[in-house]
């Protein structure tokens, strides 16, 4: 990022001291953070780490038992969120806050005018209002636009709109790219250098730290509800932020270690699905094996893995499983033949977020937990057990909703789910989408472990170092169909892109 403009020496956060605990848990000790007008201060830290509980505090939803918060030079004794609102906190969270059968303008009215019960609508000033507001953040987006008919990121600049409406100063942006594309990333970042130079002041919250390293000006690190250190971003590296974060190495983080493989055990040979856009696809995969799928969004990694597993049956070409040629016509032939496959929307596909873990777990192998048709509690929970204990899944029991589970853990019943089949191979789409850097650790420890007992795993993931640190292999997709495949010892951030845009 470039050096500060002048009108970031105006503090507009200063908090000091900040403690918070629930019941016995003690959530903040002593925590310090500032934000000055006009930069992107990054709060990072692993799932637990306090990121929430401080922020609940900023905007008033939560009242720290000790410390002192000064908003832009004036202190606050107690804070609400009307009160909070009043002095411009805004919050912007993963999941956009709008009336999806309203237009865009009706959400934005609704949110700034403060209308009487017997007070009538101008519409048309409603609606120049949303226009001038939309303007303001570059978003070409027409007001009487519903905004179901919208896409997560125009969600997103929607609700910035709102928040510039209420002159908010302060805004909180909660995991905002967890579900964007590239491009789409790229828009959200150009809208906020634009609030940036306007002189507001953004705490920006992430899990993705390459575009932290790229968006903010400032990193503060928490850690099991200390602050660890507040640092410049471009004085911090990826390896020392993960150290601060999680207390331990990189190579923490990426646990490879070399596996003597097997056979194949899984081959596709010119696998073609026209519809989604695969065509000529050809890979293998040996047994203890990771290989990792690469490629820009909308290369068709997730289509191939939904065509390999049944859910779009190809059009033409072979799949071979156990060195046999098979079809895979549905999810269940592809269950029957030992593939598993964990998506890429755990909360949408992966997981039951209103069932238990044991009812998740047993998903995708009912009959092992079954007797004569009808569920065995105690035979579904025992299951369930044995895999919270071998991937340490935390919770209060195995009858917890997955839906009160952390990302991470949510992640780990997913794969519990697929485990249960005793699969020979196992389709891991973005398999640490969306968690921090402990769980990732934990999850890429997981990985090893299946590969050394000899699962065969495919990964598809967005993220070049996860790629790089978990691979034996990398398969670049572009535009439906393998470029390249590099082996370990010769991939490259740089050389996995040229082959991701068919450089030659």
């Amino acid at each position: 990022m470039t050096v500060l403009p002048a009108i970031a020496r105006r503090v507009l956060v200063d908090a000091r001291g900040i403690s918070k605990s629930f019941g016995a848990v003690r959530a903040l000790k002593d925590v310090a953070f500032d934000l000055r007008a006009g930069e992107v201060h990054a709060l990072v830290g692993e799932n637990g780490a306090g990121k929430s509980t401080f922020i609940k505090i900023v905007t008033g939803a939560e009242r720290a038992d000790a410390g002192t918060l000064t908003i832009d030079g004036d202190h606050v004794g107690h804070l609400d969120p009307h009160t909070a609102r009043a002095l411009g906190i805004a919050a912007i969270y993963q999941q956009p806050s709008l009336f999806p059968h309203l237009t865009v303008a009706e959400n934005i009215g609704l949110a700034l005018e403060n209308l009487k019960p017997w007070g009538r609508v101008r519409w048309s000033a409603r609606r120049r209002r949303a226009a001038d507001l939309l303007a303001r953040v570059g978003a070409p987006i027409d007001p009487d636009r519903l905004v179901e008919s919208l896409s997560m990121p125009e969600q997103q600049v929607v609700e910035i709109a709102k928040a510039i409406g209420s002159n908010a100063r302060i805004l909180i942006m909660d995991e905002p790219t967890a579900s964007l594309s590239a491009r789409e990333v790229e828009r959200l970042f150009s809208v906020i250098m634009r609030l940036r130079q306007d002189g507001v002041g953004i705490v920006y919250i992430s899990h993705r730290l390459d575009e932290i390293a790229s968006i903010a000006d400032r990193i503060t690190v928490l850690r099991d509800g200390e602050t660890m250190a507040t640092r410049q971003a471009s004085e911090i590296d990826r390896a020392e932020l993960i150290r601060l974060m999680v207390g331990r190495e990189l190579s923490a983080v990426f646990p490879k270690r070399p596996v003597d493989f097997g056979e194949v055990v899984f081959e596709t040979r010119n696998l073609t699905h026209r519809a989604s856009g695969v065509h000529d696809v050809s890979l293998s995969v040996r047994r203890g094996e990771i290989l990792g799928i690469a490629g820009l969004v909308g290369s068709g990694r997730t289509q191939l893995a939904e065509t390999i597993f049944g859910l779009a049956p190809a059009d033409s070409g072979e799949i071979v499983v156990g060195g046999k040629a098979v079809r895979m016509s549905s999810p269940a032939d592809a269950v029957r033949l030992g593939v598993g496959y964990v998506p890429e929307d755990r909360r949408q596909h992966g997981v039951i977020l209103e069932m238990s873990i044991a009812a998740n777990a047993s998903l995708a192998n009912l009959g092992a937990v079954s007797l004569r048709g009808l569920i065995n509690g105690p035979s579904e929970r025992a299951s369930a057990s044995r895999y919270v204990d071998q991937l340490r899944i935390k919770a209060p029991s195995v009858m917890t909703e997955v839906g009160a589970l952390s990302g991470g853990n949510q992640q780990k019943v997913a794969l519990a789910r697929w485990l249960s089949i005793q699969p020979a191979v196992l389709i891991l789409d973005e398999p640490t989408q969306g968690v921090d850097v402990g769980s990732k650790a934990e999850i890429h420890a997981l990985m090893q472990t299946l590969a050394e007992r000899g699962l065969a795993i495919i990964m598809i993931s967005s993220e070049l170092p996860e790629l790089l640190g978990m691979s034996d292999r990398i398969a670049v997709m572009h535009a439906g169909t393998i470029r390249g495949v590099l082996m370990r010892e010769e991939a490259t951030q740089a050389s996995i892109l040229a082959l991701a845009l068919a450089e030659s």
